[in-house]
């Protein structure tokens, strides 16, 4: 703990600095099971956010996670014939720096198709 009130005040202002000098940006995380779908929301995305005057960095595509359902092929013997069914879910992560209220509004009356799920951070 500083003994002197100087550095105290020193100390203070370098964090409300900090705080003046941190740049609001939104993340944008999309899935969807088609990854043609995707590419395409999140071209419509980067597309309305640059027309707005934002700064965009991405798309940064993520892992896909893949799910594995192994399921028998018949109701009540024959366990060694089974069918394997497999679920890809596609992530993409679009990071929008700076964004005005224009940008905000703009990504809010967007439409974007069915079967992308989209999470927004602040």
């Amino acid at each position: 703990m500083p003994t002197n009130p100087s550095q105290q005040t020193s100390s203070k202002s370098v964090s409300s600095s900090k705080s003046k000098d941190a740049k609001q940006r939104i993340r944008i995380r999309l899935k969807a099971y088609d990854h043609r779908i995707l590419d395409k929301s999140t071209r419509l995305i980067i597309e309305t956010a640059e027309r707005t005057g934002a700064v965009v960095s991405g798309p940064i595509p993520l892992p896909t996670e893949k799910k594995l359902y192994t399921v028998l092929k018949s109701t009540f013997i024959h366990k060694d014939s089974r069918d394997q069914f497999e679920m890809k879910i596609h992530k993409r992560l679009i990071e929008i720096s700076d964004p005005t209220p224009k940008t905000i509004d703009a990504l809010t009356n967007l439409n974007l198709p069915a079967g992308v799920s989209i999470e927004v951070k602040m």
